[in-house]
């Protein structure tokens, strides 16, 4: 800990600073809650995601047999392209996140005749396997994100908590102290003084 002056500015600026971090505080506290509740907002949509996802591979899986039939598979990998993942900008708790908005593909045509009946349904399904994991990236992103801030937010408000307020409420009390011992001192010497001109009159 810095020395600090014994006199009353450094009396001033140390109850200034107690206030500023006494006022800026509670808004921490606040954004500590935001991102806290982001966080598990986050997990649960990280969960959503994951049993979509198994809920539409469980569905995929009663005709999964049929992507083992000879250039199913690659079929599939040559008519569905990822052609990009669409997203926004959001504010969060004063975190700037992506969200999720939508998965662009590009579709190569094939030929309806020549292949099997249920190659449109299994594109679809791929496309929504495909998709869910690109939210699935993006929410990821966003908890990493908020994460971080959450991190820095709980370790400003341990910093203000733990350390400053503490810190200056005892540079106030060594201070008070010492001047009130001044002013003891002062008035001691001054009944002194007064003593002795009297004594000399």
């Amino acid at each position: 800990m810095a020395k600090i002056k014994l006199t009353k500015s450094e009396l001033k600026t140390q109850r200034d600073a107690m206030k500023q971090f006494m006022r800026y505080l509670p808004t921490l506290q606040l954004k500590k809650q935001q991102l806290q509740m982001e966080m598990r907002d986050c997990d649960n949509r990280l969960r959503q995601n994951e049993a979509a996802e198994k809920e539409v591979r469980e569905h995929l899986s009663s005709w999964m047999a049929l992507f083992g039939t000879e250039g199913t598979v690659e079929l599939l990998t040559d008519v569905i392209k990822l052609e990009g993942v669409d997203t926004d900008r959001a504010n969060i708790a004063g975190v700037d996140v992506p969200v999720f908005k939508d998965v662009r593909f590009l579709i190569d045509e094939y030929n309806l005749f020549s292949n099997e009946l249920w190659i449109d349904d299994a594109v679809d399904a791929v496309k929504k396997v495909i998709a869910i994991k690109a939210e699935h990236q993006v929410i990821k992103e966003q908890r990493m994100l908020i994460e971080k801030e959450l991190r820095t937010t709980t370790q400003r408000v341990n910093l203000f908590e733990k350390v400053k307020i503490p810190e200056c409420k005892d540079n106030i009390r060594t201070i008070q102290i010492y001047l009130g011992d001044q002013q003891t001192a002062a008035v001691g010497r001054s009944k002194i003084a007064k003593r002795k001109m009297e004594d000399v009159a």
